[in-house]
């Protein structure tokens, strides 16, 4: 948040993800994490954590896995912020979000869910939700998707993925979903 209470959102976390990492070596977070969705979480402790993978070495490197490829996401988010135009940052953050849920097994062929309302979608994307309105019934008008109660479809990948100018290869998934 900045002073005037403006919100930046630097990544969308999807089940199965660990938030956070960074802080077990960290003092102090300089962030905060909410769930714009009903959702399950846990907490595990630092204490516990360290016990694991003093334990179990590869649990270690796992989780430093985990914090490499959330570097990644930071780096890929502030290319799309900082580089893209409007078109190609919405485009780039839905092809991200479909890509991973896909990967994790929560799309319906071509559609998953996307629980996220223009204004979140803004502050993921450095855009006014005047902006993010256009822009979205822009990539509806150019047939690339729809967007229905809570759900997105895909309805042209390649040309999607071509003006976000998406490469999932940052995200170092283990299996292709893309």
């Amino acid at each position: 948040m900045a002073e005037e209470g403006k919100r930046q959102i630097f990544s969308f976390h999807i089940p199965g993800d660990i938030p956070d990492l960074q802080s077990l070596h960290l003092d102090v977070m300089d962030h905060s994490l909410a769930s714009l969705t009903a959702c399950k979480a846990m907490f595990i402790s630092h204490e516990t954590v360290r016990n694991l993978m003093q334990g179990c070495p590869r649990l270690g490197d796992a989780f430093w896995r985990d914090t490499l490829i959330d570097a990644a996401v930071f780096r890929e988010w502030i290319l799309n912020v900082g580089r893209r135009e409007a078109y190609g940052r919405m485009a780039h953050l839905l092809c991200e979000f479909y890509v991973r849920l896909k990967a994790v097994g929560l799309t319906n062929g071509d559609a998953c869910d996307m629980p996220f309302t223009q204004a979140e979608l803004a502050d993921a994307t450095g855009l006014s939700t005047v902006h993010v309105n256009r822009t979205l019934q822009e990539l509806r008008g150019d047939g690339l998707i729809t967007l229905r109660a809570g759900s997105l479809s895909v309805l042209d990948w390649d040309r999607l993925r071509e003006a976000g100018e998406f490469d999932h290869t940052y995200l170092h998934l283990r299996k292709d979903a893309a």
